[in-house]
This record gives C-alpha cells, sequence and structure tokens, in this order.
C-alpha cells in the first residue's frame, strides 16, 4: 500500500493538509459536513485510497474534542438505533473496497451525498411540523434510521464521507443545533475507531502514514476552538442550509473530479 511520510509531500502540500487538518476540528465542532471539503484536499494531495488512512486518525481527533465540547447533548436513543445499521455498512464498504476503484467510489458516495441533500430539502419544505428526536421509536422512525445508518456506515467507511449522510439524517429527525453536534459528536467517534481495524487490515493505516497524522493533528485543535466560538454566532436556520450546502459541495466535487 503506496501510504506516506512526511518526507513524500512538499511544504506546500503539507499546508494543504493542514488547512483541511483545521477544516476538520472546525467541522466537528460547527458546521458538520464541512469536512468533505477537507476529504477533497486530502484525496487531491495524496494517492485517493492511501489518503482515506491518513485523514481517518485526523477525523478521531476532532471527534475526541468535539465529545469533550458537547458531550451532554448527544441523544443516546437515536445512537442505539443506528449503530446495528452503521455495522452492516461499514462491513459492506469493506467489501466494496476489495474490488471498486477511485472512480467507481467517488461516483457512488457523490450521488448519495446529492440524493440525501435532495430528499432533505423536500422533506423540510413538505412538513407540517418538524419531526422531533423520540420520533425514531415510532415504525417510520426506525425504517429512516436504519436507511441513514447502513449508508452512513458504508459512505464512511469507503470515504470517510459519511458526515454528510448522518448530517441529514439528524437534520430530518428534526434535532436543534446543540443536540445535533452532540449525538453527530459521539456517533462519529465509535464509528471512526471502529473503522481502524478494517483500515488497517486493508493497508490504509501503518507506521508511516501515522507519522503525517501526528503532525496533522496539532491543527485540528485550533479548528475546534474556531467552531465552538462560531457556532454560538450561528442561527438555527443558517446552520442548517450551512450544513446542507456543505453535503451538496461536497456531492458534486466528488462526482466531477
Amino acid at each position: 500500500m503506496n501510504t506516506m511520510t512526511l518526507w513524500h509531500i512538499s511544504g506546500w502540500e503539507f499546508a494543504a493538509l493542514a488547512f483541511a487538518a483545521l477544516l476538520v476540528g472546525f467541522s466537528k465542532t460547527a458546521v458538520s459536513g464541512a469536512n468533505t471539503v477537507s476529504l477533497a484536499i486530502f484525496a487531491a494531495v495524496l494517492p485517493a485510497r492511501a489518503s482515506t488512512g491518513v485523514l481517518l486518525p485526523v477525523l478521531i481527533a476532532g471527534d475526541v474534542l468535539a465529545v469533550l465540547t458537547y458531550r451532554r447533548h448527544a441523544h443516546w436513543p437515536t445512537l442505539w438505533r443506528l449503530f446495528p445499521a452503521v455495522a452492516v455498512g461499514v462491513v459492506a464498504g469493506t467489501l466494496f473496497l476489495v474490488w471498486a476503484d477511485d472512480g467507481v467510489v467517488r461516483t457512488s458516495i457523490g450521488a448519495i451525498l446529492l440524493l440525501m441533500a435532495g430528499v432533505t430539502v423536500w422533506r423540510r419544505r413538505t412538513a407540517d411540523a418538524q419531526e422531533q428526536p423520540d420520533t425514531v421509536a415510532s415504525r417510520a422512525g426506525r425504517v429512516k434510521a436504519r436507511s441513514y445508518g447502513v449508508l452512513g456506515g458504508f459512505t464512511t467507511m469507503v470515504a470517510n464521507a459519511g458526515g454528510p449522510v448522518m448530517s441529514m439524517y439528524l437534520l430530518s429527525a428534526g434535532f436543534r443545533k446543540l443536540g445535533f453536534l452532540g449525538t453527530s459528536a459521539f456517533f462519529f467517534l465509535i464509528v471512526n475507531v471502529s473503522k481502524v481495524p478494517f483500515s488497517v487490515g486493508l493497508g490504509l493505516i501503518d507506521g508511516h502514514s501515522l507519522l503525517l497524522d501526528a503532525a496533522l493533528a496539532v491543527f485540528v485543535v485550533p479548528g475546534a476552538f474556531i467552531g465552538k466560538w462560531a457556532v454560538n454566532r450561528i442561527n438555527q436556520r443558517l446552520f442548517e442550509r450551512l450544513v446542507i450546502a456543505a453535503t451538496i459541495v461536497g456531492g458534486l466535487q466528488l462526482l466531477l473530479r
């Protein structure tokens, strides 16, 4: 596997990766889904498959900071209903990575992200009232949680792109800003840590890639502080629009690459 170290990249390439790492910290504590831009930067600087292995520990660093910031706002009934479906998606994504090339992966993920954004916009315009988080207990809520869970697990395994899918689910379920951030923080910490053995087995993570991760993780911290400062200054409507916009941009950049 062509993993990367600090010595394989130029100063400008490292600066781009450092900015992407800062954006990871920002997205984890402010606008979830914005790290699709980080995904694009990593894939542009590093070999596409290797980039997923380098990015994963950076995302976990951001997840830890997000959990420390929003741990009191998580909605655990939603999380417990999502995890079994996500596990199915992660296994499916692992099998998909065994045979799919980069072009197939990018096209599939981009199409899924745009579909999820479209469905969410449509649902929010046609609904008479927002669903509340506890509606996951209903039959329709369970079906929706399982569907998004499988898609989220699949996309997070093949391209670290599960953030937008789960963002669309949490928005469609009626989560407010802090509940959204707290629930997604725990969700991605648990899911991303569970992906590590799969990534190691596929050769996406090794000692060389972790050396680069150690240097990049430093930049996640200021990004998280900037996000924490910004989230208190973003109203709910703008927050939702930014999440949806980030999802659409992420889907388009994957389709058009």
